[in-house]
């Protein structure tokens, strides 16, 4: 299973920014819940935003709340993050998350963790 994002570049702060993820797989896979994390230069890897298998429980870091928002589309398996009045401290190379499980035998799944490439959100003052 592959995840694809989209959507990053250079805005100014106070804009907004859409980031786009896809999954997938020639196989049959389902998705449990997906998470948008990010890192900074010079700085570990954070959770930014997380959703539930069925979109109906979502947590986010406090440093993005009332922000961003994140959402899926179960139907399609791409998922969403939604960046509003961005700040310079919102530069980081973001990247999908999501746990799944893959279909590899007729009734035998595989729980799989799987990243996305990352995509770069540059932020100017």
């Amino acid at each position: 299973v592959q995840l694809v994002e989209s959507g990053g570049g250079l805005v100014q702060a106070g804009d907004s920014l859409t980031l786009s993820c896809a999954a997938a797989s020639g196989s049959t896979f389902s998705i449990r819940s997906m998470a948008w994390y990010r890192q900074a230069p010079g700085k570990q890897r954070e959770m930014v935003a997380r959703i539930t298998s069925g979109g109906s429980r979502t947590n986010y870091a406090d440093s993005v709340k009332g922000r961003f928002t994140i959402s899926r589309d179960n139907a399609k398996n791409t998922m969403v993050l939604q960046m509003n009045s961005v700040k310079a401290e919102d530069t980081a190379v973001y990247y999908c998350y999501a746990d799944l499980d893959l279909l590899v035998y007729p009734q035998v799944y595989r729980y799989l963790e799987v990243w996305g490439q990352g995509t770069l959100v540059t932020v100017s003052s």
